[in-house]
């Protein structure tokens, strides 16, 4: 198989016998909801995880009221952005997610391959989102494959409605549209050399060669 082979696999395309697994080509690439990015981020930006230093404080007051002898309140966990590939796919599997995002840049692919498939088989938005880094820095590291988004508060519920309908509109429900346009046409070497044999065996039959 030639090493620029393009292979498309559900959602994604990658270099076949490339370390580079997502091809630099535009047309090549996942269709990314670019327009989606910065109405994404800044409902996201509101269930960052917390910090190390926000944590380590968190962690000094409780052990600072422990020894002091107080009643240690017990307090329902915030709602905050998920991550990592397993969390997300129980959390798809579970019905729980309410809106997931992947990288359109994950190397290898095959680690977030299955994630697209799964939404749609559970009726999940999804959208694929251009940069892991800046998925990455939703939750407070250098890149992150995929976020999902379980709860919201009150307050940003008509906010996480309106983000679900535009993914819907604009991917999920148009994902077969999607990827019959998807690749700009562009054909890998193989196929070119199929295409150029048929296309000789044709005319050989209608006696122009």
């Amino acid at each position: 198989m030639p090493s620029d082979q393009m292979v498309k696999l559900g959602d994604f395309s990658y270099a076949s016998g490339s370390n580079d697994a997502i091809v630099a080509d535009p047309n090549l690439q996942p269709p990314a909801i670019f327009i989606l990015t910065r109405q994404a981020f800044k409902l996201l930006d509101k269930y960052r995880p917390e910090s190390s230093e926000a944590k380590k404080e968190r962690l000094r007051a409780r052990a600072e009221a422990r020894a002091a002898g107080k009643k240690e309140e017990v307090t329902k966990r915030p709602n905050t952005v998920r991550h990592g590939v397993y969390t997300i796919t129980r959390l798809v599997e579970t019905r729980r997610a309410q809106l997931v995002l992947i990288a359109h840049d994950v190397n290898p692919v095959e680690i977030v391959l299955h994630l697209p498939a799964l939404c749609r088989k559970y009726n999940v938005p999804y959208a694929i989102i251009k940069g892991k880094d800046s998925l990455g820095t939703v939750v407070r590291r250098k890149t992150t494959a995929a976020l999902a988004l379980v709860d919201v508060n009150p307050e940003d519920k008509s906010a996480l409605n309106k983000l679900v309908e535009t993914v819907n509109n604009n991917f999920s429900e148009r994902h077969e549209e999607i990827r019959k346009h998807w690749g700009g046409g562009v054909m890998s070497a193989k196929s070119d050399a199929r295409k150029l044999k048929l296309e000789r065996a044709r005319a050989r039959d209608l006696g122009k060669l």
